[in-house]
Order: C-alpha cells, then sequence, then structure tokens
C-alpha cells in the first residue's frame, strides 16, 4: 500500500474512486479493478456521472449481448442505460458492503446521477431520484442531485424520505450554503414527521479544477502587472472557503440539535480534481485540500499520482483559510467574479453531462440493432 495515500486518508480525507466501467467490477486482480483498489489503494467509495457511463457503455464489448437481449424484449434505449447502470452500481456497492458496515455508513459509498436533462426540473428530479433509489435497492448508495436553484427543493424532499444524497456541481461558496440549509431542512422535515434520521448520509461536490480553467483564461487575458500572480490560485481558494462553511455550520446551533437527533453531517467532497494545466503540478487538487470529514474523488490518473508523489503536509485547509480570502480577494480587485464564474460554470457543467448522455442514447440503440 502506498505510504502517500495512507498519510491523505490519516489526515481526514476519504479517496473515493471517480470513475466506474463493468471491467472494473469484472476483473478482480487487475490493478485498475475496484476489488484490487479497494484492498490495496485506500479506495473507499465510487462517484460516477454522465461521462462516466457513456463512456464505459460505449467502449466496452461487456455491455454489447445485454444491449442486445433487453433491446429484443422490447426494452427503449433510455430503459435499457437505467438497467445496465443500476446493475453496474448495485454490484459496486456490495463491494464496499464491508467498508460501509465498518465506517458507519460514512464510507463504502457509490452514486449515481439522475438524468442530467433533469437539472432545471424540480418535480421529476425527485422522481426520478426515489426510482434509482428502489431499483439499486442497497443502503450506502447516494442520489446524485445538481446544485441549481431547481435542484435544492429535491435535496430537501429527497432527504427528508430518507434518501441518501450526493449534491454536485457546486462552484460558489453562496451556492454551497444554499446546499447545506436545503439539507439540514430535509432532516428537520423528517423528524417532524417522527423519522429516523441516523441512516441518512449526504456529501457536497464542490468542483475544482473547472474554477481554475475558467479564472485563468481570465487572467491570461488582463494587463494587470499582478495578474500572472493569481494563476492557479481561484480553485483551491474557493474550495478552502467553502469549507470554513462547513465548520461554521457544523458548530452552528441548528446543526448540534440535529446531530443530538442522530443526524450526520454533509461532508465536503472535492471533485474534478484532476489537472487539466499540466503547468501545475498534477496532485495540487488533492493535496492542497486535505483535511478533517473530507471526501476527494479522484479520476484514476490523479490516484496514480498522488500514489507515486503526492506528498501530504497534513490539513491543507483549517490553516489556509486567511490566505484563501486574501487570494480571492485580490482576484477581485482585478476584476474578477466568482459569481459570474459560478453562474458559467454551472451552465456549461450541465451541457457537458446532457452531451454524452444523448451520445449514449445513440449508442445503445445502434447496438441494439447490430
Amino acid at each position: 500500500m502506498s505510504s502517500h495515500l495512507a498519510a491523505v486518508v490519516s489526515s481526514g480525507t476519504s479517496i473515493w474512486l471517480d470513475d466506474l466501467s463493468r471491467e472494473r467490477l469484472v476483473e478482480s486482480a487487475t490493478p485498475n479493478s475496484l476489488s484490487f483498489l479497494i484492498k490495496n489503494e485506500f479506495v473507499t467509495g465510487v462517484t460516477t456521472n454522465p461521462i462516466i457511463f457513456s463512456q464505459a457503455i460505449s467502449k466496452s464489448d461487456l455491455y454489447a449481448g445485454e444491449i442486445k437481449a433487453l433491446a429484443k424484449s422490447g426494452a427503449d434505449s433510455e430503459t435499457i442505460i437505467t438497467k445496465l447502470t443500476t446493475d453496474d452500481v448495485r454490484d459496486a456497492c456490495d463491494l464496499f458492503t464491508e467498508i460501509h458496515n465498518k465506517s458507519n455508513g460514512i464510507d463504502g459509498r457509490v452514486s449515481i446521477e439522475v438524468d442530467p436533462r433533469l437539472a432545471r426540473d424540480t418535480k421529476n428530479t425527485i422522481s426520478q431520484g426515489k426510482e434509482l433509489w428502489k431499483l439499486v435497492n442497497r443502503p450506502n448508495l447516494l442520489i446524485k442531485v445538481p446544485a441549481t436553484v431547481e435542484g435544492l427543493p429535491a435535496i430537501t424532499a429527497l432527504i427528508a424520505d430518507g434518501i441518501s444524497v450526493n449534491v454536485t456541481i457546486i462552484f460558489s461558496v453562496e451556492r454551497y450554503q444554499e446546499v447545506l440549509n436545503a439539507f439540514m431542512d430535509g432532516l428537520e422535515e423528517r423528524l417532524a414527521n417522527g423519522k429516523p434520521v441516523n441512516e441518512i448520509h449526504s456529501v457536497a461536490s464542490f468542483f475544482i479544477s473547472r474554477v481554475d480553467s475558467e479564472v485563468d483564461s481570465h487572467l491570461k487575458a488582463l494587463s494587470e502587472p499582478n495578474a500572472a500572480s493569481l494563476l492557479g490560485k481561484a480553485a483551491i481558494a474557493n474550495a478552502r472557503l467553502a469549507y470554513q462553511e462547513f465548520i461554521t455550520v457544523r458548530a452552528s446551533a441548528r446543526w448540534q440539535l440535529l446531530s443530538k437527533n442522530g443526524a450526520h453531517i454533509q461532508r465536503p467532497l472535492w471533485a474534478s480534481t484532476g489537472v487539466k494545466d499540466k503547468a501545475y503540478d498534477d496532485t495540487r487538487y488533492v493535496i492542497e485540500l486535505i483535511g478533517p470529514d473530507t471526501v476527494n474523488t479522484m479520476p484514476q490518473g490523479t490516484l496514480d499520482a498522488v500514489k507515486d508523489h503526492g506528498v501530504s503536509r497534513g490539513d491543507a485547509l483549517t490553516p489556509n483559510i486567511k490566505n484563501a480570502v486574501a487570494d480571492l480577494a485580490a482576484l477581485k480587485a482585478v476584476g474578477i467574479s466568482m459569481v459570474e464564474v459560478a453562474i458559467k460554470l454551472e451552465r456549461e457543467g450541465i451541457d457537458k453531462f446532457v452531451a454524452p448522455w444523448i451520445e449514449l442514447i445513440e449508442t445503445v440503440k445502434k447496438v441494439a440493432s447490430n
């Protein structure tokens, strides 16, 4: 086992894999198999998204036979996709059963996302979230719901219904505050209805690398002399201020009352942690965001990089909050609006998930007809 990965975990950050495929499930001894990663690389959870499933199903022969059989039985493409993805997620959940039990439900989690085309549709997000929860039928499942304005009431409704949620596509501290409130609203509604909250778990997926890509593109176009010194600082500073909000909420009287009733805190999850700019260290979105009660979901390449040369300095969040405030203030001084950045990235984030999902539907149609 890697000492670098062990150091990340020992400082309070859970390592999840941001990928899933049937190859990772059916193989057990290969280095990239899920079983191997659980046993040897400290991986204690999995996140998926429409891009991951589109690539997994489109590029693998392991799904073709089932696609054709389901199509022959009369299933349409979207029904087939639901069957394939929920089966894979259920199998992954089963691989994490021991971790889930040992961690009291905190880790051993696998996420599946509602149809990205529903990102602006509260009612149908709730409906599909409930459907996916029933189809997978595993206590260590997380239903991924986008943190759009329309997604916020869906988060509350699903939590109130006893469904564990992974809130995704968060780009701003302001929206993260709304997510935390929506989460606690759901818990409070559930308690008011006389139902337990002790089996509900949640994470809030705060996106990282896309923030730097967007902000850096603006900084490089500026003529201000200090603009270059701010390159690569926005995403980490943004996440550190989100963590400060997490600490504030956890210490609040509102949360303390929920905690006394058995509630589990919604942990921050750092997503999109693969470094897109090759000029940056390929472990920075892990090493700079290590801290207690957090999750980092990594693509395979980032996991390998951390394993090989990611040197942990322990908690990199709490000691650097003041620096984060200063960095964001400096960005604002040169004209960077993090609010505008978040609005753009949310819109693009939804589009980036919708496009591959539509492509996957077309792929399944082609395979079914061959």
